[in-house]
């Protein structure tokens, strides 16, 4: 029997979540049983060797409908249904898929985020293209394509992982990420956490020369997305870099921060970079600070200058 498709497995997933089961693992036995798929097919793993056929395809049908809004995260790994979710089986739904999920604007800015919008889907990995896209697309833009979609779904799942760090552990992931960044010239003994009760709204320093002569300053807020860091917020990081005398500082956020305190960022006399939670997720992937690459893809060409003809 083949085995069923990510958006096939959509609503059975919602209904096992519905019914308590938080994690993918614990979905898959009745997954299988439902879907009648033998042992074999039920092992049966991906090119890559590391997961399931099944695992995969039943991890991204729970990732599309977390985009729409139907489920959410406790934790890592650990899902719950929300009200949209609720509402949707209420109504007793035949099926799930990506047409449906078109109805929830979350999931129409997801799209829009990776550069996709339409429902064309590659039914082995959940990656979705638009018909001109492959129509008009070089082979090579619609791997970028893909590649942008699994990194947004990355994005957020590091979000999720950050929001459970401890405060303390939080501050040392900044301060980890700004040295692999370059600050310091990236040497780990320029990096310093000093975030504690009292600690005068600095969390982290990093010398930029040997002596210490210069240093950046940081401030991190483990804030959930919901709540905005303000100007009051920034105003306090101002007030602390002037009694260090410093003149750089950089502010990290999990949630985002608030127009007032944007513009003034653009009125002081210090140097202050603000990077926001979908930034902050960008960075530890392109930094590779709390990732790790799983497969390598490697696009080859003709190497013309094998095949010159000597002079």
């Amino acid at each position: 029997m083949p085995h069923p498709s990510y958006q096939e497995l959509m609503l059975p997933v919602l209904k096992l979540m519905a019914s308590g089961h938080q994690t993918i693992p614990q979905c898959l036995p009745k997954l299988i049983a439902e879907f009648g798929l033998s042992s074999e097919e039920a092992d049966e793993l991906l090119p890559s060797g590391r997961q399931t056929i099944m695992a995969n395809r039943a991890h991204w049908a729970r990732n599309y409908m977390s985009q729409a809004g139907l489920v959410f995260p406790l934790k890592r790994g650990h899902y719950v249904l929300s009200d949209a979710g609720r509402d949707l089986l209420a109504r007793n739904p035949e099926k799930i898929d990506n047409a449906m999920l078109r109805a929830y604007p979350d999931f129409l800015e997801f799209l829009d985020r990776s550069k996709v919008s339409s429902s064309s889907e590659d039914t082995s990995f959940g990656l979705t293209t638009t018909p001109s896209d492959t129509e008009a697309s070089t082979p090579e833009d619609v791997i970028s394509q893909q590649v942008s979609q699994l990194d947004r779904v990355l994005q957020d799942e590091l979000l999720t992982a950050v929001l459970a760090l401890s405060p303390l552990r939080f501050e040392q992931l900044i301060v980890d990420l700004l040295l692999k960044m370059g600050f310091g010239g990236g040497d780990a003994s320029s990096g310093l956490r000093i975030g504690r009760s009292g600690d005068g709204g600095i969390d982290g320093i990093i010398n930029e020369d040997a002596l210490g002569l210069d240093a950046v300053y940081v401030q991190a807020k483990r804030y959930d997305p919901s709540n905005k860091v303000g100007r009051p917020d920034i105003q306090r990081f101002v007030g602390s870099l002037t009694g260090e005398s410093a003149t750089k500082g950089v502010f990290v956020t999990t949630s985002d921060y608030s127009r007032e305190a944007r513009n003034y960022i653009s009125r002081v006399q210090q140097r202050i970079v603000l990077i926001n939670g979908n930034r902050l997720a960008q960075l530890m992937a392109q930094h590779e600070v709390g990732v790790r690459a799983r497969k390598t893809y490697v696009l080859k060409s003709v190497d013309d200058d094998y095949f010159t003809p000597d002079a």
